[in-house]
């Protein structure tokens, strides 16, 4: 996870004023009228603590800027395919201060083939709505990553207020008071720092009395390998902690509180298939270092296809099928629970969309409304297996899917990485009929634009579920079943 910059230099005050200039008076004219200003292009997403810059994508993957402070910037062009594990983010994909190793097999079982340059043709507004979004892990950490999402949506926003008691002290269960009130102490503000010095503050949340913490892989990657991590409780008391488990492509990882105290208090998990457009959020988290921090929204969107990664040249890629929420996310927020109003964590915050203006003199952007979670259900499922066997389980179709974007579906690609096979012989792709050049379109009812779109939805799935999917060949729809199959680790 790389630093983002926290020191960026505050010009001293002046010693005094300037004097104002008079200005000579001016007679009454009539305003002018504002044009519309140009309808400018999808912003940026920055990994999850909500630091990076809008970039508008082309015909040609853009350049991405560097997380301040980095002096880096993200790789010109495509990258070489390769076949690690998770797989490649899609080309332009901006860098967030992830970690993980890489190497062993891509893909959903083969690896992912980065598109070819693109036909010299201009592009008429976006396709597939990339977007590039901020990975919000907060404070020292944090970094950039991109949402593929849709910019189609009409909800309104509303405030979730506590009832008016009349002065009364009592805070109803059914109040944002009531529920923050019961979730905070079963938080907490994770600081992790790596052997090289460099850190970030992030969240978690109890997962159970054993001690255990869910939280963000990016929050904690730095510390995996002999580094420090401690946790520290709304009421100041601080543990010492230990990663059990991280992983890479899901964003999810597990940490334990060593000397764990008895009287811990698991967050209830909700169920995030049955949440809907319009219900009301309660985001928990430590903004720029402002831990124990509760903001409200509502859920605005569901299931935002959004990838991440570091940006360099041999990058792993997160992916997820987001809850998208208008709860003010910001740095630090990052493994933070989504909470519904009845106190029923239904999400990880991970991902905000930002503008490329800091705060605080930190050079971090901040919220505007567009934040994402790991939805629970996937989450609790990547937390179990961490706990068993500190290694994610990914289900997978053995295919090799084009990252290029598009509107059209998901292609799988005419040759493989490192001489593989674009669909892997005897995998779950191959069983069903399906071969390179197939453009799958729906998994199951879930319209499919991209192959970012496809991983995402693979990975909200179980290895074991059958799904119908729904590809184009030859210019004609056909459908087949599916049985996912699944790959155990990041590696």
């Amino acid at each position: 996870m790389s630093t983002e910059n926290e020191g960026t230099a505050v010009p001293p005050a002046p010693s005094a004023p300037p004097a104002p200039v008079d200005t000579p008076a001016a007679s009454p004219q009539p305003a002018a009228p504002h044009p519309e200003q140009p309808p400018t292009q999808a912003p940026a997403a920055a990994p999850y603590d909500g630091y990076g810059a809008f970039a508008a994508p082309a015909a040609h993957a853009p350049q991405q800027p560097a997380p301040e402070g980095t002096g880096t910037g993200a790789p010109h062009g495509h990258t070489a395919p390769d076949a690690s594990w998770p797989p490649p983010p899609p080309p332009g994909t901006p860098a967030y201060g992830g970690g993980g190793a890489g190497g062993g097999q891509g893909g959903w079982g083969a690896s992912y083939q980065p598109p070819g340059p693109k036909p010299g043709r201009g592009r008429g507004g976006l396709v597939a709505g990339l977007l590039i979004a901020a990975l919000v892990a907060g404070g020292l950490g944090g970094g950039l990553g991109y949402t593929l999402a849709k910019n189609n949506d009409e909800t309104g926003s509303t405030t979730v207020s506590a009832s008016d008691t009349g002065g009364s002290l009592k805070r109803d269960a059914g109040t944002v008071a009531g529920v923050a009130a019961k979730a905070l102490p079963s938080t907490v503000t994770i600081q992790a720092e790596g052997s090289n010095g460099e850190g970030g503050t992030g969240t978690g949340f109890v997962f159970d009395k054993q001690g255990h913490i869910v939280t963000n892989n990016h929050v904690v990657a730095e510390a995996v390998d002999g580094g420090k991590l401690s946790a520290t409780f709304p009421d100041g008391k601080k543990y010492a902690a230990e990663v059990v488990g991280h992983a890479q492509g899901y964003d999810v990882a597990v940490i334990k509180l060593e000397n764990a105290p008895s009287d811990l208090n698991p967050l209830p998990l909700g169920d995030s298939d049955k949440v809907a457009v319009g219900d009301s959020t309660i985001a928990i988290g430590a903004p720029f270092g402002l831990s124990d921090t509760v903001t409200t929204g509502i859920i605005s969107a569901k299931n935002r296809p959004v990838a991440s990664s570091d940006g360099s040249g041999s990058s792993k890629a997160s992916y997820m099928s987001a809850l998208q929420t208008d709860a003010s996310i910001n740095p630090g927020n990052s493994g933070g629970p989504l909470l519904d109003a009845q106190g029923n964590v239904i999400g990880i915050n991970s991902a905000i969309q930002s503008t490329s203006n800091g705060g605080f003199g930190t050079g971090q952007s901040g919220s505007i409304g567009l934040g994402f979670a790991i939805p629970v259900n996937q989450a609790e499922f990547v937390a179990k297996q961490l706990i068993k066997s500190g290694k994610p389980v990914y289900a997978k179709i053995g295919a090799s899917v084009s990252l290029e974007e598009t509107a059209n579906g998901a292609k799988l690609t005419e040759q493989g990485v490192n001489g593989s096979d674009p669909v892997e012989s005897g995998g779950p792709a191959a069983d069903a009929g399906l071969k390179p050049g197939d453009v799958i379109t729906k998994l199951d009812d879930r319209v499919i634009d991209s192959g970012p779109t496809l991983i995402g939805e693979i990975w909200t799935h179980k290895p074991g579920d059958k799904v119908t999917v729904t590809y184009e060949r030859g210019g004609k729809e056909r459908t087949t079943e599916l049985t996912l199959g699944s790959k155990l680790g990041d590696d």
